[in-house]
């Protein structure tokens, strides 16, 4: 599998493996964001789902993987940062604003600053079609934001520093999508960058969870939580892992924009499985965040 993947490097069989990757990844995600949206406190399904996916990715990384090279330790510790940040950010920004605003506004802004840090970390650049198609996705994703802030009801007296703290959780979702492509270019063999980062990466949350879920006045029953936290680790497996192995494979920001395709089929799993109303008005945004996908996947050839 190693040799094979890393035989498509720079082909351009490599760009549909990647494409195909990113939009998996993003499918993934939705998922994964649901999971997290569900009927449990989201600081105890992360925490569930963290320790879920690190515990699966230690015997992998320990005996499985070749060991990583030295030079790879600082690049673990400043990724294992960034996520934490991202991850506290992620949590503060949703305990202040509205899931439906907040999250457009992450995915957002996350694609334009992944786009501008490849360009200076990898010297990827976007043709001016291209730059279009981010324009009219980015349209998409903010005017969902707009339309749900138009009409919410809750949270509106923290909505600034919601916003504000979506904008930030924006800046290290591009953060770590580029270190973490750096990291999987960096060492030979690619699944010893994933099992590393998810055995470590998994390692902070729980032990937040734990202290969370000691305090708490009435206490979820563990069992159920877990099963969510083993199911959103499979999800996680698939999702990060298939856009970092895109990343590896072609650009960086080609595989960040589509990965926030996300936004559409995070809609549509509300549709079909929530029963939530989606409507002609949210229906014609997500077109354009699939159009402006399909502008910057077209526009790179």
């Amino acid at each position: 599998m190693t040799a094979w993947l890393i035989s498509l490097e720079g082909t351009e069989a490599g760009r549909e493996v990647a494409l195909w990757l990113a939009l998996m990844a993003a499918f993934l995600h939705a998922v994964f964001g649901a999971l997290q949206k569900g009927r449990h406190d989201p600081w105890l399904s992360r925490g569930a789902i963290d320790i879920s996916y690190a515990v699966m990715a230690a015997p992998f990384a320990l005996f499985v993987v070749p060991f990583p090279e030295p030079h790879m330790w600082p690049i673990f510790g400043v990724v294992f940062v960034i996520h934490i940040a991202y991850k506290l950010l992620q949590a503060q920004a949703y305990s202040k604003g509205a899931y439906t605003v907040v999250y457009p506004v992450v995915r957002g802004t996350g694609p334009l600053f992944t786009v501008i840090g490849s360009y200076f970390l990898f010297g990827e650049v976007f043709a001016p079609l291209q730059w279009v198609g981010v324009g009219v996705l980015l349209a998409g994703i903010f005017g969902l934001a707009v339309y749900n802030m138009v009409f919410l009801e809750a949270a509106r007296d923290t909505l600034g520093i919601a916003l504000a703290l979506a904008v930030a959780t924006g800046l290290f979702v591009a953060l770590y999508t580029t270190i973490d492509a750096y990291g999987i270019r960096a060492t030979a063999d690619p699944f010893t960058f994933l099992a590393w980062f998810f055995m470590l990466d998994g390692l902070v949350m729980p032990v937040i969870a734990a202290l969370r879920w000691r305090n708490m006045a009435v206490r979820p029953a563990p069992g159920p939580l877990m099963l969510r936290g083993v199911i959103g680790g499979l999800v996680a497996f698939s999702s990060f892992g298939a856009v970092m192995l895109a990343t590896r494979l072609d650009k960086v920001g080609e595989a960040a924009v589509l990965r926030e395709t996300s936004t559409v089929f995070a809609a549509l799993i509300g549709w079909l499985v929530l029963k939530e109303t989606v409507g002609p008005r949210r229906i014609a945004l997500m077109a354009l965040i699939a159009a402006g996908a399909v502008i910057v996947e077209l526009g790179g050839r």
